[in-house]
């Protein structure tokens, strides 16, 4: 039986160390780069990101260091008396010093230059429909992958609050999909069964978070209103990742879905924090030495068949 392998890898601002710290730490102990091993890889928000690097040939210890070397300046250090200035503007942060890191990194790459198979959520502000871009793995998908990398990148990541809505080229605005798929493993899944005409069974599914913690919605532990203003939109996230888990395990079977989503103290770790990136890479590197023995027998036993876009971008 030939293994369908898929990565799947949530939204979370700068958290995304995390994930890309797990993800090299295990291509350190593989021979090729990490991304030769998947024959699909989704990825929302932050994980949307990695998805992009990783299909556009960056080593997942190349996207460790965007989140080292670059959150300092996308996410930069404020202090007390400036904190709350941001609140009469339309965004909590300039979107500029991410664009300019997404630029030194992925270039002027199209979607249709990547090496992997991509599905990467968004949200159409205009329309308030959901917006997926995919690159061009079956033959009904021919406009997404002229799309420029960057700005693929910029929409994906546009969160509400912290970044302002990103404007196509073609004039589409778009927001972060993390409003409806932060975890986007059960869109993947069904991307491999619709779309690719997978056998669910056949389907090996390995999905990482941006860390958690425990949720506390209890009524009446918080100041009313505020209480809620503050913890709505992680319960509605934290629902629908446990939704999506859900969705694949009910379609591939529990036994073929992966999900590393490790508990992190409340209150230590942020969207924007990236002060805490040195710790998250840890993290990464101490739950991928805990889980490598598995899953590189799994996932990294050989490596994906080449993809073989229907249109591509990619320069011969």
């Amino acid at each position: 039986m030939k293994k369908f392998k898929i990565l799947s890898i949530d939204g979370g601002g700068i958290k995304g160390a995390f994930p890309a710290s797990f993800l090299a730490s295990l291509e350190s102990m593989t021979e090729r780069p990490i991304s030769q091993y998947f024959d699909l890889i989704a990825g929302t928000s932050t994980g949307g990101i990695i998805a992009l690097g990783l299909g556009m040939g960056l080593t997942a210890k190349d996207l460790t260091n965007f989140y080292r070397e670059d959150g300092p300046a996308i996410f930069p250090r404020r202090n007390a008396m400036n904190r709350f200035r941001w609140l009469p503007k339309a965004s909590k942060w300039d979107t500029t010093p991410l664009k300019s890191a997404l630029e030194k990194r992925l270039g002027d790459r199209k979607l249709g230059d990547s090496g992997n198979r991509l599905v990467v959520p968004s949200f159409n502000a205009t329309t308030g429909r959901i917006h997926i871009y995919k690159t061009a793995h079956h033959g009904r998908l021919r406009t997404d992958y002229k799309e420029s990398a960057v700005s693929v990148a910029l929409a994906t990541s546009a969160a509400p609050v912290f970044f302002q809505a990103h404007r196509c080229n073609n004039d589409i605005t778009v927001i972060d999909g993390g409003i409806w798929a932060n975890n986007p493993m059960g869109i993947a899944v069904v991307e491999a069964i619709s779309m690719l005409g997978v056998t669910p069974t056949d389907i090996r599914l390995l999905s990482i978070s941006c860390t958690h913690t425990a949720s506390d919605l209890i009524p009446g532990r918080g100041p009313g209103a505020w209480f809620w203003t503050f913890r709505a939109m992680n319960a509605a996230m934290r629902g629908q990742s446990f939704g999506a888990l859900g969705i694949a395990q009910h379609l591939i079977g529990h036994e073929n879905v992966k999900r590393i989503d490790p508990e992190v103290p409340p209150g230590k770790y942020c969207l924007d924090n990236a002060e805490t990136v040195g710790d998250l890479c840890g993290i990464g590197a101490s739950e991928a030495r805990h889980h490598s023995p598995m899953l590189m027998q799994e996932f990294f036993d050989e490596p994906a068949p080449e993809f073989t876009p229907c249109y591509s971008t990619r320069v011969s």
